[in-house]
């Protein structure tokens, strides 16, 4: 439906009906909300977040334990060494002591391995289960979503929500929410440890711990807006492409390669300088991080070396004590890092999360009626409509349209043709007055009754990805093969179809090069016919398709619309001299109506609309 396509909100270039390219300018949304959003999503797997924390938990205590065992090895070492070099009586290495503490050290060596597994397959699993649940709720807002919202988005940029953001919350919450824990468990259990040691040697190591947060917490709100904007740059870039891809043919025809490649260019920029400072600032963290705890590892160092000669620490002590340090660092690290994941995961889960509360269309009303038999007796009463508040399309329109009636709209383009259908669709309501069938108004019926009473066939055909059989079972899914092939026939469509190898098998999508424009047109229109809606409405069906084949839709036209109450949005105005009732549109109003014939004679507009691609005999 394109004919009042400038009547529509302005736009930025779309991509086949999409809105405006989305580059990422606005102000990133409050982290901590997001966050909470997303660890509010993850309540229902808390269960299994839990065990994640204890298994988490329980092997990193393993892996903490395994220094201090081996400190206390070293002690024993050092102590029977000295005793024999003594010549102490009786002095003898502790051979049976060490093995037993080699095999408890190997002993927690491996359930540190099995407890850290066991939590690597639960997170995985957690993370899938949201995922497919983001992936359904994204999936269902689709198609909760008003007309409206594609008129203002470009698809490139929808689709990027839920393929690379979604993809991008999965792989993040993979690899960073058991490392957040393992990483709490390993910070604490290390403290604990040091301190058992030394207390000087502790308080030494941990003035580092304030210095590093302090440089995370600068380079985490440096870095946040860029990742946010790296997401939606992503997205615009994305959307670029899916359009040019669709519009090859177009932007071949119209040299428009050089315009293309130069878009292109300025998104990817945008991708690039974005990525860039973003992976940037945040790969700053580790260096400075390893810089900061290289500094607390040598003070350590000299201080423990001191304490040994003073007498106050064992050398194993010491020993143990440097692991932690390092263990220290492990998990000071791996905060960096997670903090660097971190602003990645918000910034694609506030753009899944901007789609998913997007305004919906207004529920149906609770007593919503459902026409269960429909005459087809129509009437558009004072209707009033802007696709913007400040710009009215349709202004005081008012037609009474009789069961059964051949009902064509025509006019100039912008005159509101499309909007019309739009309305009687129900894909938007009017702002004033009020739309009937059979004398009930649309606004209290269904939207799915009013819908469903519709056949539609529209100037761009759209086929999905299966069979010819399945796009024809797509007007009526209960419909069987045998009447479903017989309405192909009284559609003109078996002749080519059984042409083809696989007949009614062949497979097809909406770039099938094997079907011709014509011949996807009366595919359309046999589903429509097998859909058997007691309405129809046909928009440009024959606008794009050479004199043979337009002979073939208008014979496949006339079977679908005999009986039916119909609409017919024409430019080409020899499809429509049989209609029974011609609506004259103009600036919104309708300034004409009544038969070809009586419009003619009467020398007006339509006439001279009429005579400007046809000369009379």
């Amino acid at each position: 439906m394109s004919s009042d396509n400038q009547n529509k909100p302005a736009q930025k270039p779309k991509i086949g009906g999409g809105g405006p390219i989305h580059l990422g300018t606005d102000k990133p949304k409050n982290f901590s909300v997001s966050l909470k959003k997303l660890l509010k999503a993850l309540k229902p797997f808390r269960v299994a977040v839990i065990f994640t924390i204890i298994f988490s938990a329980v092997g990193t205590v393993f892996t903490i334990v395994s220094p201090r065992l081996l400190g206390d090895m070293t002690n024993q070492i050092v102590s029977d060494f000295i005793a024999i070099r003594s010549g102490i009586p009786g002095a003898a290495m502790q051979y049976d002591v060490l093995l037993q503490t080699v095999g408890i050290l190997i002993l927690l060596y491996g359930l540190s391995v099995l407890f850290s597994s066991i939590q690597g397959l639960i997170i995985a699993e957690v993370t899938n289960k949201l995922v497919r649940q983001f992936r359904k709720q994204l999936s269902e807002k689709i198609n909760r979503l008003p007309i409206s919202y594609f008129d203002r988005h470009q698809y490139g940029d929808t689709l990027s929500r839920i393929t690379n953001d979604i993809d991008t919350i999965a792989q993040s919450l993979n690899q960073s929410l058991s490392q957040v824990i393992t990483s709490i468990t390993m910070l604490i259990g290390v403290i604990i440890m040091m301190l058992s040691i030394s207390l000087p040697l502790s308080l030494v190591a941990f003035m580092t711990i304030p210095v590093s947060f302090i440089f995370v917490a600068i380079i985490t709100k440096k870095t946040q807006h860029h990742f946010k904007d790296q997401q939606n740059h992503l997205g615009s870039l994305n959307g670029h492409i899916e359009e040019v891809y669709a519009g090859q043919t177009i932007i071949k025809a119209f040299s428009g390669e050089t315009k293309a490649i130069k878009k292109f260019n300025q998104e990817n920029n945008k991708l690039f300088t974005s990525a860039w400072k973003s992976q940037f600032f945040s790969g700053l963290m580790m260096p400075i991080m390893n810089f900061i705890s290289n500094l607390g590892y040598v003070a350590c160092v000299i201080l423990g070396g001191w304490l040994a000669i003073e007498g106050k620490i064992q050398l194993g002590d010491i020993q143990a004590f440097i692991q932690y340090v390092s263990q220290l660092n492990q998990p000071m690290v791996q905060v960096a890092q997670i903090m660097n994941v971190l602003q990645t995961t918000v910034a694609a889960a506030e753009r899944v999360f901007d789609f998913l509360e997007e305004p919906e269309e207004a529920p149906d009303p609770i007593d919503a009626i459902t026409l269960d038999e429909v005459r087809g007796d129509i009437e558009f009463k004072n209707v009033v409509f802007g696709y913007n508040p400040e710009k009215t399309i349709i202004k005081n329109f008012s037609a009474k349209i009789k069961a059964g009636q051949k009902v064509a709209i025509v006019g100039p383009t912008g005159a509101g043709k499309t909007t019309v259908v739009n309305l009687l669709m129900r894909f938007y309501d009017p702002t004033s007055g009020s739309i009937t069938i059979d004398g009930v108004d649309t606004r209290s019926m269904t939207r799915a009754s009013v819908r469903t009473n519709f056949g539609m066939v529209l100037q761009d055909t759209w086929l999905m990805h299966g069979s010819i059989l399945e796009n024809l079972k797509y007007g009526d899914f209960k419909a069987n093969e045998k009447t479903v092939k017989q309405t192909a026939h009284a559609a003109h469509v078996s002749h080519f179809v059984e042409s083809l190898p696989h007949g009614y098998d062949t497979r097809i999508n909406e770039d099938a090069e094997i079907v011709s424009a014509g011949e996807k047109q009366l595919l359309t229109i046999a589903r429509a016919m097998v859909a058997d809606a007691p309405m129809m409405i046909l928009d440009e069906a024959t606008s794009s398709v050479d004199t043979r084949t337009e002979q073939l839709i208008q014979s496949a036209m006339e079977k679908l619309t005999r009986g039916r109450t119909s609409f017919i949005i024409a430019h080409r105005l020899s499809t429509i001299r049989e209609a029974d009732l011609i609506l004259v549109m103009k600036d919104g109003n309708i300034i004409e109506q009544g038969t070809h014939k009586a419009l003619l004679a009467q020398k007006g507009f339509y006439a001279n609309l009429y005579n400007s691609q046809f000369v009379e005999e």
